[in-house]
């Protein structure tokens, strides 16, 4: 098993961390979603928000490690065969938006229960407001929150289809370079 990246993919730790960013994020959208389905107020509703501002912020501790495991890896395996200029900006571009979109959702939400004078939990500890209590300012970005989360449907929607075309209609090593190795394949 190769730790960083080989000419042919990326190595486990960028792999694994791609895949564990995925289900964290998953989850995050899972406990927010799943709060409507319970009436305000109630212990299962109260819980999945807490659940989901905790998953939030271990997205944001996850980010930082994920680039500073992508920066130490080594360089990038090639596409194969090579894409056109175009469609590897827009990868950039994308790969960009979805830091951009990791980092700066978690930091909202702390933002959110910051100026909204609340608790913000994680894991036990309880973590320092960012700024001081201010309802406006408080409601103000958990709007801006919700906007971005709307817009995190389709990051990492069009992420996914992405990798999907090139795997069936560009018929690429995209999507290889970043499964799991299964068993019985050679490193």
């Amino acid at each position: 098993m190769n730790w960083k990246n080989t000419e042919d993919r990326y190595g486990a730790l960028s792999i694994g961390m791609h895949w564990l960013t995925l289900l964290l994020l998953v989850a995050v959208y899972a406990c927010i979603e799943l709060r409507e389905f319970y009436p305000r107020g109630s212990d299962l509703r109260e819980g999945l928000k807490t659940w989901h501002f905790m998953l939030g912020l271990g997205v944001f501790a996850l980010v930082f490690v994920r680039l500073a495991i992508r920066l130490g890896s080594g360089p990038r395996p090639p596409i194969r065969p090579a894409p056109p200029v175009w469609q590897e900006r827009l990868a950039a571009l994308m790969h960009l938006a979805l830091y951009a979109f990791l980092i700066a959702m978690p930091l909202l939400g702390w933002l959110v229960l910051s100026a909204a004078g609340k608790p913000v939990p994680f894991f036990g500890l309880h973590l320092p407001a960012l700024v001081g209590a201010d309802k406006a300012f408080a409601d103000l970005l958990e709007d801006i929150h919700g906007t971005i989360g709307t817009v995190g449907y389709y990051l990492v929607g069009l992420h996914a289809a992405a990798a999907l075309v090139h795997h069936y209609v560009n018929r690429d090593n995209t999507l290889l370079r970043m499964l799991p190795r299964r068993g019985g394949q050679r490193p």
